[in-house]
């Protein structure tokens, strides 16, 4: 009886159908995401501030130029140095997240997300989002960040550690608030950080 039943072509088509929702679900879950680990340890850029070149004290006063020799400003200072100009540290949202996050001005002008000490759950699909939205605790804040303005630097390099994510040059860095390691497929933050005045 059990071979027969095994014959019929509703069980056939049943059994087919298992394995097809069985494969779809692993690809879109991915549960073997939340027992893996993906280390990333990037070189964390250092940070000072502007400083103007200092004129030593005991040197000698410079020869008056002539007015035909332009003199440089005054006030000119040294290239930039690198600069935080905003930090928060992540709060957790769907999955339990810690570490930090840095925006950086680059002495040449460019900007950085740097995303320090990380430790969040692995799963499918996890971006990197600068938004406009504030960071709210619990439950009530998985959802916000797409409600509102926000770019998606990356893929997520990996859930631990130090990584470092280049902003796009159209993107200033002044009109966003947070940081969202966000879930893409599922539409959901995993953790966040709010971004303040360093």
């Amino acid at each position: 009886m059990g071979k027969r039943m095994f014959r019929s072509p509703v069980v056939r088509a049943g059994l087919a159908c298992a394995v097809v929702v069985s494969m779809l679900a692993l690809y879109w879950f991915q549960p073997w995401k939340l027992f893996t680990d993906t280390y990333v340890d990037e070189a964390i850029p250092g940070a000072g501030t502007t400083s103007a070149t200092p004129t030593p004290a005991s040197a000698s006063p410079a020869p008056a130029a002539s007015a035909a020799t332009p003199t440089p400003a005054a006030s000119a200072a040294t290239p930039a140095a690198n600069e935080i100009l905003t930090a928060g540290e992540f709060v957790t949202h769907e999955h339990r997240t810690t570490g930090s996050a840095e925006i950086h001005r680059l002495a040449d002008g460019r900007h950085q997300l740097v995303i320090r000490d990380l430790d969040t759950s692995n799963g499918p699909d996890l971006r990197v989002w600068l938004t406009d939205q504030p960071v709210i605790r619990g439950t009530a804040g998985w959802r916000v960040f797409d409600d509102g303005e926000w770019v998606e630097l990356a893929k997520l390099k990996g859930n631990k550690g130090n990584q470092v994510y280049e902003l796009p040059a159209s993107v200033d860095p002044g009109d966003f608030r947070s940081v969202s390691i966000w879930c893409k497929r599922f539409a959901v933050s995993f953790g966040a950080a709010d971004l303040t005045s360093a």
